[in-house]
């Protein structure tokens, strides 16, 4: 093979068992499985997760839940973003977890969902007053169970924008508390608020996304990282060959690259038809510093040459 990914469910494992120690046994962890597990293989993924006693798992669409359903998975699903008029029936049948957005769509709901409130981001989720919200849960005759929001700006400890969501979600939180609703779930939070420990972000459910796959942004005035967690996925690619260079030759397209030194590098069979960006020419990374990228080749410099035969691989973590 030129080009491939190999994925580590035993580290999909691994990580997932970091969130849930970090947040305790009080805390729900609902794994997102959308966009084919963010391209991990969303069917062996969350078997895995399952198999590690996942009870939630979130996806994006029906068609998404369909087809882990299909494949035997037996946690609760929460289809987070849409369904269309004619998937309805499906949330039945599969037994998925509908989120609402909107105060207007809780007369056609015929199963327990969880409900959405726009605190801030002005995306998916209602706006309304926090009395309105719980008139509306009150008259519709199927239990709420679970009341959610996402944050915007959650990787920003230098702005407000979290805290004031939070106020805002914490409203709506009261507003159904006096009229005597009490949903199962309060979730509000992905993987930022739990790797950088912000606990009253938490509730009684977290929704990691990137963490479950080995990733945590850099957040912005924020504590010390608690979450440590890696990366499941290694990228390898077949080296096409080696060549040494001497002082002072042009490398790649424009001679972007001067040898200042005799070097050895590696072209690997792997480009922009791969997915790697031009940008990241110049980078280092896995132990080598990448020259240029072509459309279906790129240049590596070797920091601890091998020797001069092709068809070996190199793996890059991604």
């Amino acid at each position: 093979m030129r080009s491939w990914v190999e994925i580590s469910l035993g580290q999909i494992r691994a990580n997932f068992r970091a969130v849930r120690a970090l947040v305790g046994e009080s805390v729900e962890v609902m794994p997102v499985v959308k966009a084919d597990a963010y391209r991990h293989g969303a069917v062996a993924v969350s078997h895995a997760l399952e198999s590690e006693g996942a009870r939630w798992l979130a996806v994006s669409n029906v068609e998404e839940g369909c087809l882990l359903r299909q494949s035997g998975i037996q946690s609760r699903i929460l289809v987070m973003a849409d369904f269309l008029e004619d998937e309805r029936d499906a949330l039945a049948t599969q037994s998925l977890t509908p989120v609402i957005h909107s105060l207007e769509d809780l007369s056609a709901v015929r199963v327990p969902y969880h409900l959405k409130i726009d605190t801030g981001m002005n995306r998916l989720g209602t706006r309304a007053e926090p009395d309105e919200i719980a008139r509306a849960v009150a008259a519709t005759p199927v239990p709420l169970e679970g009341l959610m929001t996402h944050f915007a700006s959650s990787g920003n400890y230098e702005s407000q924008q979290t805290e004031q969501q939070l106020q805002r979600f914490e409203a709506v939180i009261e507003g159904l508390r006096r009229a005597g609703i009490t949903p199962r779930y309060i979730h509000s939070c992905a993987t930022t608020p739990v790797a950088y420990r912000r606990r009253e972000a938490w509730g009684n459910l977290v929704r990691p996304g990137h963490a479950v796959y080995g990733y945590v942004s850099p957040a912005r005035g924020a504590p010390a990282r608690a979450l440590h967690v890696a990366p499941a996925l290694t990228w390898k690619v077949t080296v096409l060959e080696v060549k040494d260079v001497e002082v002072g030759g042009l490398i790649g397209y424009g001679g972007i690259h001067r040898a200042a030194q005799p070097m050895r590098i590696a072209v690997v069979a792997a480009g922009y038809a791969d997915g790697i960006p031009h940008r990241l020419g110049r980078q280092d990374l896995a132990g080598a510093r990448r020259l240029q990228a072509g459309f279906h080749l790129h240049l590596r410099r070797l920091r601890r040459p091998p020797p001069r035969s092709a068809g070996k691989s190199e793996s890059d973590r991604r």
